[in-house]
């Protein structure tokens, strides 16, 4: 049992003002794993003075100083390997294979890209007439989603670090434990005090009391357009600058040259890592008219190569969704899309001989309309559906008809093709044949998907002001 009850505020754990606690539940056993306290608006009051008071100091830093934190906190995320891989498996659900071949690797990566990206970066410009110089924007809220405990956390907190940005986070309260784990990784790196603070809590005390804090200059938030909407109507009443990385129906655009089969595992990779619990999964499959039968055969065929089952088994591709109330959204998806399309490979309903844990079938349907709901709506789960096109730019206008634009994937082999086809999808993030991720290429959404990037120095920019000096005396 996992119990931490304070919040980390000015350098230290306090206990909370409040006597109210969350119970955080392992999705996989349905049984209380343990207790993060539910913070106040007193106790964000304190995170926010001790980061107020922190900030023009911080905001002083050299660059050197920031770069040596940032090194500490990568040998020490190094050093709890074990430990995080563990942590996340049991909150979040996710197999141990994923928790330590995709979890653990995308925290750490973005505070080594920080370091990297800092040691290039200027943080002043002659243009002639004038000098630019970026600033630090003030202190900022931070407020990351359950789907990627460290990742999206890492990537806010390093970006901050870098432009010396001193932060207030509020992880979700469905996966705590692996940001406790990072905090305690910050504080031995010996951050100053206020630099970095957490707050345990619920959305609608802590997260939209970060967003309409007067001391807070900047929101960056991960997680529902829903929630992104209520964190921008907030922020107004003070003006400040939020950045919001929201969801995804993103588009797999499968080319008639491509290999039936590799085109298959790609698609059914996309539903079934994180148990399809990513923003910018590839849920939507297009496919020439040409290849459908083909396509379909192969999706059936290699679909029980990805089992579902306990995340702790060697050999599990898939775990349970993270939460009761996410596996009946999900289901709920799937009622709807028995009724819109053909179901080609699973359904409603747990998986033969899963009786306990949040576990869903991974499902296609096929035969589907673009304007259904199952092609619109993000359904966050192992589910995915088959659209035929009938040549590439019949392709790409499905691929762009959607409120979102997040991300695309193209496979292939055709170069011009593929950089035709790549180039013309809406998107912030388009992945050519499961290219590698860069760590350095920026990350967010066209459209409803967000605003702003995250990754690199794109990142770090999010955290920064612009000022323009005229008659800049010269040293």
């Amino acid at each position: 049992m996992r119990n931490q009850l304070k919040h980390y505020i000015n350098g230290e754990w306090i206990e909370s003002t409040g006597s109210r606690v969350i119970e955080v539940i392992n999705p996989a056993t349905e049984e209380v794993m343990g207790k993060i306290s539910s913070g106040t608006e007193e106790d964000l009051d304190k995170a926010v003075k001790a980061a107020r008071s922190v900030f023009p100091a911080f905001s002083r830093s050299t660059k050197e100083e920031r770069i040596e934190w940032l090194e500490k906190i990568v040998q020490g995320y190094e050093a709890r390997k074990e430990e995080l891989i563990e942590v996340m498996t049991d909150e979040l659900g996710a197999p141990l294979s994923v928790s330590e071949e995709v979890h653990y690797p995308m925290g750490v990566g973005h505070f080594k890209q920080a370091i990297e990206s800092l040691s290039d970066y200027s943080f002043s410009e002659d243009r002639g007439g004038h000098t630019l110089l970026k600033e630090s924007i003030g202190v900022s809220g931070l407020i990351t989603p359950w789907n990627f405990p460290t990742n999206q956390l890492s990537t806010k907190i390093a970006s901050a670090i870098a432009a010396g940005s001193p932060v207030i986070l509020k992880p979700a309260s469905k996966t705590p434990f692996a940001a406790i784990i990072v905090a305690e990784i910050i504080h031995e790196a010996g951050l100053p005090k206020g630099a970095f603070n957490l707050v345990n809590g619920s959305g609608s005390v802590i997260g939209n009391g970060i967003s309409s804090h007067p001391d807070i200059d900047f929101v960056s938030f991960t997680g529902s357009g829903g929630v992104g909407e209520t964190i921008m109507q907030k922020a107004a009443e003070t003006k400040k600058k939020v950045a919001l990385e929201l969801g995804g129906k993103s588009p797999v655009v499968v080319l008639d040259d491509a290999n039936v089969e590799e085109a298959a595992k790609t698609a059914i990779s996309h539903i079934t890592k994180n148990t399809g619990q990513v923003c910018s999964a590839g849920t939507r499959v297009l496919i020439p008219e040409s290849m459908k039968e083909e396509f379909e055969q192969k999706v059936v065929e290699l679909l029980p190569n990805y089992p579902v089952g306990d995340p702790r088994k060697e050999g599990v591709a898939t775990g349970p969704l993270v939460s009761k109330d996410q596996w009946e959204t999900v289901q709920s998806y799937i009622e709807k899309g028995e009724k819109e399309a053909k179901l080609l490979v699973g359904g409603a309903g747990k998986p033969e001989g899963l009786p306990t844990g949040y576990y869903a079938k991974p499902t296609f349907f096929t035969d589907v309309s673009n304007d259904s709901v199952i092609a619109q709506e993000e359904i966050f789960g192992p589910v995915s559906v088959i659209i035929t096109y009938s040549d590439v730019e019949d392709a790409i206008e499905k691929a762009n008809d959607t409120k979102y634009g997040l991300a695309g994937y193209v496979v292939g082999q055709d170069p011009v093709q593929l950089s035709y086809v790549a180039s013309s999808i809406r998107a912030g993030r388009i992945v050519v044949n499961n290219a590698e991720t860069d760590f350095n290429g920026p990350f967010g959404g066209y459209k409803e998907s967000g605003i702003g990037r995250e990754w690199g120095d794109f990142g770090i920019e999010e955290y920064l002001e612009v000022k323009s000096v005229h008659g800049m005396p010269k040293s």
